[in-house]
């Protein structure tokens, strides 16, 4: 009798654990891949989406192309869909470097930048009780939402379904009066001499009003968005304490950045 490869029954103890696994990946993470889940467990692709196929039937992710999502039915359309596929091992790395600089007890605004999404499920978790984030993000209040007595403030407005976050004048007018130790936005585009910027001007808006309230502004963007000019600008490169990006970032255009005074940090 031939013997079976360990993990290769699809309803073995082994699969089981397996299957928890990428549902636990992906409580920290917002995207798993299928080629990396393959080279993680040893396994074809080929069953590796049989796992999730499976795992989709039990209600407990979203497939999307190229892999998976948890079940965020809201966040698997449009633009937003399209970048949770995108750079996540440069999104994940980004995301925990900026992690690292939000001190406990503090006030944090939080666009709605995948990567941004990627940053506050990067939180520690030893920290995590005493903070107050406030975002504009569906995904950062989902992600919020499985943390023990997490204080979050959601703005209201306009929901934008395929970025997967609500804008517009009210979500604007939310924002007034309040005041946070730091704001960590996202961005389409950076350079050094037109700043940053994004796709709508309705999600540019909401930005400028989260870095004008906080103390400190931290840029979160892969390298492919270093050096590119965009549509909408919302914040100069000025206003930016901290830049986090991936070591493919064009390092010509970091060292205009470094000149105006911001920090870079290279994940």
């Amino acid at each position: 009798m031939a013997r079976t490869r360990r993990g290769s029954d699809p309803d073995g103890p082994s699969a089981r654990e397996r299957r928890a696994a990428v549902v636990r990946l992906l409580d920290d993470q917002e995207y798993v891949d299928v080629t990396e889940l393959a080279r993680r467990f040893s396994l074809t692709e080929a069953s590796v989406r049989r796992d999730l196929a499976r795992l989709e039937t039990d209600g407990l992710i979203t497939r999307v192309r190229g892999g998976a999502v948890a079940r965020r039915g809201a966040l698997t359309v449009g633009f937003y869909a399209q970048a949770l596929q995108e750079h996540n091992a440069e999104k994940r790395r980004i995301g925990e470097a900026a992690a690292a600089l939000v001190q406990p007890r503090s006030v944090v605004f939080c666009d709605s930048g995948t990567t941004v999404g990627r940053t506050v499920g990067s939180i520690p978790r030893s920290i995590r009780s005493g903070l107050t984030l406030v975002t504009n993000s569906l995904a950062v209040v989902e992600a919020v939402g499985d943390w023990d007595n997490p204080h979050l403030v959601s703005s209201g407005g306009l929901y934008l379904p395929e970025y997967a976050c609500f804008a517009g004048p009210q979500a604007v007018t939310s924002l007034h009066g309040l005041r946070g130790d730091m704001a960590i936005v996202g961005c389409d585009g950076l350079t050094a001499e037109g700043g940053l910027t994004i796709a709508h001007q309705l999600i540019a808006e909401v930005a400028t009003a989260m870095a004008q309230a906080a103390a400190k502004v931290v840029v979160v963007a892969d390298s492919r968005k270093i050096g590119r000019p965009g549509f909408a600008t919302f914040l100069p490169m000025s206003a930016v304490d901290t830049l986090v990006t991936d070591d493919r970032a064009d390092p010509a255009e970091l060292d205009r950045v470094r000149a105006l005074g911001v920090r870079v940090i290279v994940a």
